[in-house]
């Protein structure tokens, strides 16, 4: 039961805040999953990126916002083992104001240093290129240390989560289903 490893709020928003990189899934027209690696920051609950208009992608989002983030922990300070799913809607911002607050932020993330920065900012704002904010519905966390403590006996029980859904009713419900064959 996997869900019950679930990462405490303070490292899911360390884990947000200190990644840089994502997977950007969407569905395309003949509804085939499809994911790339984005560069984004999390801000103001969101998770924030950007994108030419147009990518593939975009004709995708406008069809349908429904969309997935994957971040792991690995490359971090956190070390491997931590992920988050965020199952959200993307809204695409055109707007010069959204922009004129995102590609400073997300430019000085993404290269730290202040010069390289405002390069990257100059580069980025560019006519065909939009802000892209994705507002989530859903998270799905793993802590991998968590489940390493808690198979080694080491874990404070009170640092478990309670099952999801999937982790009781529909493993109940498969494991009937093999019995019965």
């Amino acid at each position: 039961m996997v869900s019950i490893y679930h990462l405490n709020p303070e490292d899911q928003e360390r884990l947000l805040l200190s990644q840089k990189e994502c997977v950007f899934n969407w569905c395309t027209k003949d509804e085939w999953p499809v994911g790339v690696i984005m560069s984004y920051i999390w801000r103001k609950g969101r998770v924030w990126l950007t994108g030419g208009v147009h990518r593939h992608r975009m004709a995708a989002i406008q069809r349908n916002p429904k969309v997935s983030i994957v971040v792991t922990s690995t490359g971090t300070a956190m070390g491997p083992g931590k992920t988050i799913t965020i199952k959200g809607k993307v809204v695409i911002h055109w707007d010069r104001e959204t922009k004129d607050w995102f590609y400073p932020d997300f430019a000085l993330a993404l290269r730290g240093d202040p010069a390289a920065a405002k390069k990257f900012h100059e580069f980025l704002d560019s006519p065909l290129r939009v802000v892209l904010e994705v507002v989530p519905e859903k998270f799905i966390t793993y802590d991998g240390a968590k489940m390493a403590a808690h198979t080694a006996g080491t874990l404070d029980p009170k640092q478990l989560g309670q099952p999801k859904e999937s982790d009781t009713v529909r493993l109940k419900r498969v494991l009937a289903a093999e019995r019965g064959k």
